[in-house]
């Protein structure tokens, strides 16, 4: 190769042009030569965010920002996504960061399985997240509450803070050691056993009467728990037989349920209310003989005088009777 100008100057295009598109693909620029399909979103706070920041998915880069601008109330961001990536109408994109001084960067989630594709230049709905601002502001905010709290812990604070306290216990302190003396000695007659307390928690006798009693209440459980198997067999079969009324089962369920049988009823008590009422007007051969007293006197009469028979009876003979009786008869 000759080292003629048109040679040098050819090298040094190239390399120019080499370093140009290097240069462009460290700034993001290198974008614009790829192809790809634009998507917008609109954001009341970009933070930060500016051209050439990455657009990722689940944290892998799908595109790059290629505009910013304002649009009424809110800030529109203008990408170009990867051909190939599928963005979902459902999607939505969030400005996220990456540690307290990283790279702004827009994240677009998957949006759902079901929902269409996007379009070109779509615009998708947007969620914010806290600026990184107020964030230390806050942070701020709390460094200095605990500072304060810190400072309000001095010494001079303490004392003011403990010394009604200390004040309140070298005017008590006899008091204070009474009362603990005396908590001493109950304790201790605990431990050893004296008194209503220590019984309670040194006597076995009582361990022994307690454990005695649940015994006693297990076997009366067991005892009883066949009654109340039985109880709840009967309260069964109890069920079942009210079912079976209400369904108009059986003898009783036909008198509970049976239309026929309540009329049939009802008729009869009404022939029987009229029965009773006509033998108490005197009315038909019953209410005559329970009405007419006359018929009262011919029957006491006719008691009086077979009365007499069977008196004047008793002084004859048995053969005397029988002659009498077929005399009678014949």
């Amino acid at each position: 190769m000759k080292n003629t100008l048109e040679t040098r100057l050819g090298i040094f295009f190239a390399l120019a042009l080499l370093a140009a598109v290097i240069v462009l693909e460290m700034a993001g620029g290198g974008d614009s030569f790829r192809r790809g399909f634009p998507v917008r979103s609109q954001f009341k706070n970009i933070q930060e965010l500016k051209v050439g920041d990455p657009v990722r998915m689940a944290g892998v880069d799908v595109g790059r920002v290629q505009k910013v601008a304002l649009a009424g109330e809110r800030v529109e961001v203008a990408m170009k996504l990867n051909n190939g990536t599928q963005v979902r109408t459902d999607s939505k994109a969030t400005i996220k960061f990456v540690g307290l001084l990283g790279q702004n960067f827009v994240s677009i989630d998957f949006g759902t399985s079901g929902a269409p594709l996007i379009t070109p230049n779509a615009l998708l709905e947007s969620t914010e997240q806290a600026d990184l601002n107020t964030l230390m502001v806050k942070l701020e905010n709390v460094a200095a509450g605990v500072e304060g709290l810190t400072k309000n812990f001095s010494g001079e604070n303490i004392n003011n803070l403990l010394g009604p306290f200390t004040d309140f216990l070298k005017q008590n302190s006899p008091r204070i050691a009474a009362i603990l003396a005396n908590i001493q000695v109950v304790s201790t007659q605990i431990a050893e056993g004296k008194g209503t307390v220590g019984r309670l928690i040194t006597d076995d006798s009582l361990y022994n009467s307690a454990l005695a009693t649940v015994k006693n209440l297990d076997a009366t459980t067991t005892e009883i728990k066949p009654l109340f198997d039985q109880a709840k067999l009967t309260l069964n079969k109890a069920n079942l037989i009210i079912d079976d009324v209400n369904q108009g089962k059986g003898t009783v369920g036909k008198l509970v349920k049976d239309e026929t049988l309540y009329r049939e009823t009802t008729s009869a008590m009404s022939n029987i209310r009229e029965i009773v009422e006509k033998i108490n007007r005197g009315q038909g051969t019953v209410g005559k003989l329970v009405n007419d007293e006359s018929f009262l006197k011919n029957a006491k009469m006719t008691l009086q005088k077979v009365d007499k028979a069977t008196e004047g009876l008793e002084d004859q003979g048995p053969l005397s009777v029988l002659g009498i009786a077929i005399g009678g008869l014949f």
